[in-house]
C-alpha cells in the first residue's frame, strides 16, 4: 500500500548530470514522496544501482528482464502517481517522441497514464538542435511537462543553455503538476491504530473489536499530505504502508512504552487505537483449564493519552478518540467535552458504537469537538473521508 498521490517514479537517463538526481531524490523524500528509481543502462555508468537503492530504500530494477513474473513495466506504470525523468538526454527525448519502448523506463512511460515531467540536460548544441527542438515540441503537445534547462557551466569549459536545473526549481514545477495537497510537509505525526490485548494465559486474552482501519486511513492521509508518519499498530491484519514507519505492539503497556519514547519528537499525536482499560493481574504461564477458569483479577491500565497530553509542549497537538454506547447526540457531546477537558486534549472524535457499529466497518459517524467547544457533526461517511476532515482540523491547530 502507498499513500495516495505521494508515489512517484524517478527515471534517470545516461547523462553526466545523473549525479544531481541524487539530491533531487532526497528532496522528493523530504516532500513526503515514496520514490521508485528506474535508471537506464547508460546512466549506470555515472551512478550505480547500489547508490539508488541505498538512497531510495527501495529495490531498483534496471532492465525489462528482471522479475518478469510481476510484469514490472505495467505494475510500476500503474503504481506511480507521477513520472519524472531527470536528466532527460537528447537520446531519451527522441525515443519518447517516436514512441519507442526498448528498455524498462521507456516501456513504463508508454504504459503510464500519470503526469510526466522531463528535465532535459545536455550540451547547448544538442539542446538547440532542430531535431531536439521538434521532439520537445511533440512531447509538450502530448501533455509532457518539459522544464527548460538552466544556462551556465557545462562539462569541461563549455558555458550555455542546457545545464541541469537547480533542484528547488524542479521541486516547484513538480508541486505545480501534483494536485495533492501537501500541507503537512515537515511535520512528524504519531498515530496509533488497532486494539490492544491483555493476555490471560498463552491462549486467551481480553481485547476489543477495533480493526485499525481508522488509524490506517489517518496514516495514509497524513503521508499523502507530506507528513512523516509513525504508525503504532496493535493487533491488526491490515497490510503495511510503504513510506510509513510502523511499529507493532500487543498490550497497553507495550504501546505506552513506544509512545513515551516517540511522543517528545512528534508535532502531533492522533490516538485512534482502542486501548484496553484493564489488564490481568493473575496471568498464567500455562493454559488455565476450563474448570479452573472461574475468576480473572483485573487492574487498571495507565491512561496513556492523558499522561502524554499532560506533558505536551507548546505547539504540540493531541487528538483523542472515544467510543461510546450513547444513542443521543447530547450524551455524546457531554462525554466528549468531559474527556477533552480531563485529558487536556486539543481535539476529540466521539462516536456511537452501539449494536456493533463502527468497529471493523468502512464507515463511521460521530462528532468532532475542540477545546474551544466547537462541534462538528459528522454524518455517516467513509473512514478515509473522516481522516481528511480530522487532518484539516489538525493543520489548523498546528498553524
Amino acid at each position: 500500500m502507498f499513500p495516495r498521490g505521494r508515489k512517484l517514479l524517478l527515471g534517470v537517463a545516461g547523462g553526466i548530470s545523473a549525479y544531481k538526481s541524487c539530491d533531487l531524490l532526497r528532496r522528493l523524500q523530504e516532500q513526503g514522496f515514496v520514490v521508485d528509481v528506474v535508471p537506464t543502462s547508460a546512466s549506470l555508468n555515472f551512478v550505480g544501482k547500489a547508490t539508488w537503492e541505498a538512497l531510495s530504500g527501495r529495490k531498483v530494477l534496471t532492465d525489462l528482464w528482471s522479475e518478469v513474473e510481476s510484469v514490472p513495466h505495467i505494475s510500476m506504470a500503474k503504481a506511480n502517481d507521477l513520472i519524472i525523468i531527470a536528466p532527460a538526454t537528447a537520446d531519451l527525448i527522441a525515443k519518447l517522441a517516436s514512441g519507442r519502448a526498448d528498455d524498462l523506463l521507456t516501456n513504463i512511460v508508454l504504459a503510464s497514464t500519470a503526469p510526466k515531467i522531463l528535465v532535459p540536460a545536455m550540451h547547448t548544441e544538442m539542446w538547440l538542435n532542430s531535431a531536439t527542438v521538434e521532439n520537445v515540441e511533440i512531447l509538450r503537445k502530448r501533455g509532457f511537462v518539459v522544464i527548460d534547462p538552466d544556462e551556465g557551466r557545462m562539462t569541461g569549459s563549455d558555458v550555455g543553455v542546457g545545464r541541469y536545473p537547480e533542484t528547488g526549481r524542479i521541486i516547484t514545477e513538480i508541486d505545480k503538476v501534483s494536485v495533492q495537497t501537501a500541507d503537512l510537509i515537515g511535520k512528524k505525526i504519531l498515530i496509533t491504530a488497532g486494539g490492544t490485548r491483555e493476555p490471560i494465559d498463552p491462549i486467551r486474552f481480553i481485547g476489543n473489536r477495533s480493526s485499525g482501519k481508522q488509524g490506517f486511513a489517518l496514516a495514509m492521509a497524513a503521508a499523502s499530505r507530506g507528513a512523516q508518519v509513525h504508525l503504532v499498530i496493535a493487533n491488526s491484519d491490515l497490510p503495511n504502508i510503504d513510506g510509513i514507519t510502523t511499529t507493532v505492539c500487543e498490550t497497553a503497556e507495550e504501546m505506552a512504552a513506544i509512545l513515551n519514547l516517540e511522543f517528545p519528537h512528534c508535532d502531533a499525536l492522533i490516538m485512534s487505537a482502542a486501548v484496553a482499560d484493564a489488564k490481568v493481574l493473575n496471568y498464567s504461564e500455562g493454559k488455565i483449564r476450563k474448570e479452573a477458569l472461574d475468576k480473572v483479577e483485573l487492574a487498571k491500565n495507565p491512561d496513556i493519552l492523558k499522561s502524554l497530553a499532560q506533558i505536551k509542549r507548546s505547539g504540540q497537538v493531541v487528538v483523542g478518540f472515544a467510543a461510546e454506547t450513547f444513542t443521543s447526540l447530547d450524551a455524546l457531546q457531554k462525554s466528549g467535552h468531559e474527556k477533552l477537558s480531563s485529558k487536556n486534549l486539543d481535539l476529540i472524535y466521539v462516536n456511537d458504537v452501539s449494536d456493533g457499529a463502527i468497529f471493523g466497518q468502512e464507515k463511521t459517524k460521530g462528532i468532532i469537538i475542540d477545546k474551544f467547544s466547537n462541534v462538528i457533526k459528522v454524518p455517516e461517511i467513509s473512514k478515509d473521508t473522516l481522516a481528511d476532515i480530522l487532518l484539516d482540523q489538525l493543520v489548523h491547530k498546528l498553524g
